[in-house]
């Protein structure tokens, strides 16, 4: 087949920018297929989602819950997507895999543990548990860094430099953003607020709930409850992280990061 060189070049272009750069976003509908190894400590089912349903009415009170199990945020549950139902909702109040005492954390005031193949992060006070969220990581293509970092800056209201809002030129909205890394190429890695799909769906950044940000943004109705994002900023940078601008935290937290993306 023979393309004209300016549809060849439109063409080479297309392919070749990163998804959320062009508009696309990738979608896993089944997220009954995605395993954590703390899924065998639930007795679960797998539900696809009818139109009507809300986590809501499949869990009443529990509905958080029902969300971090499945480390997903309401934006994202739509008829058609399969989640994994517990069948005895109580099993898993207070939801989160990472254990209540880490010992490695047990002489330092602020700890942070991210478990990439739970997609899940906890927050520790000297060894003890005091947070714990479910993430959106990298995968084996966009992968987040492993070993021990330390938060080295925050920026309350952080955009990304490199990708877009899906279909949109507005640069991606990392708000509440805390960096632990910088590689080689002066690419930095931060946790910060994002969409939660289900699945790993980062570029390599650790993303948590931020529903403040999908109202305006996204005009999603029902946001503003879902605030993990801003919950574990706070805790890190305290009074100091109510202003907007990029600022160094001098003796930031300590970040491990373990474990492999199971995408």
């Amino acid at each position: 087949m023979y393309l004209r060189p300016a549809l060849f070049l439109l063409l080479f272009v297309t392919l070749t920018l990163p998804p959320a750069a062009r508009g696309e976003s990738r979608k896993i509908l089944n997220l009954c297929g995605i395993s954590y190894p703390s899924d065998e400590r639930v007795d679960w089912e797998c539900h696809r989602l009818r139109r009507g349903e809300t986590p809501e009415k499949l869990f009443g009170d529990l509905w958080p819950d029902l969300l971090r199990f499945n480390r997903i945020d309401r934006r994202h549950l739509y008829p058609g997507v399969s989640i994994k139902i517990p069948r005895n909702p109580r099993d898993i109040a207070g939801f989160s895999p990472l254990p209540d005492f880490y010992e490695d954390a047990a002489r330092e005031e602020k700890f942070i543990l991210v478990d990439l193949s739970e997609q899940f992060l906890a927050a520790y006070e000297y060894g003890r548990k005091v947070l714990s969220f479910p993430i959106a990581s990298g995968n084996s293509k966009f992968r987040t860094p492993t070993g021990d970092f330390r938060v080295s800056a925050f920026s309350r209201r952080h955009k990304s430099s490199l990708y877009k809002i899906e279909k949109t030129n507005i640069p991606y909205p990392m708000h509440y953003g805390l960096r632990f890394f910088v590689n080689r190429h002066e690419v930095s890695f931060w946790m910060h607020g994002r969409d939660l799909p289900g699945f790993p769906a980062s570029h390599g950044c650790i993303g948590l709930y931020d529903e403040e940000m999908q109202r305006k943004y996204y005009r999603f109705s029902k946001g503003g409850k879902l605030q993990d994002s801003r919950t574990l900023y706070e805790w890190v940078v305290g009074p100091a992280g109510e202003k907007d601008d990029f600022s160094l935290l001098k003796s930031g937290p300590r970040v491990r990061i373990v474990g492999d993306s199971p995408l």
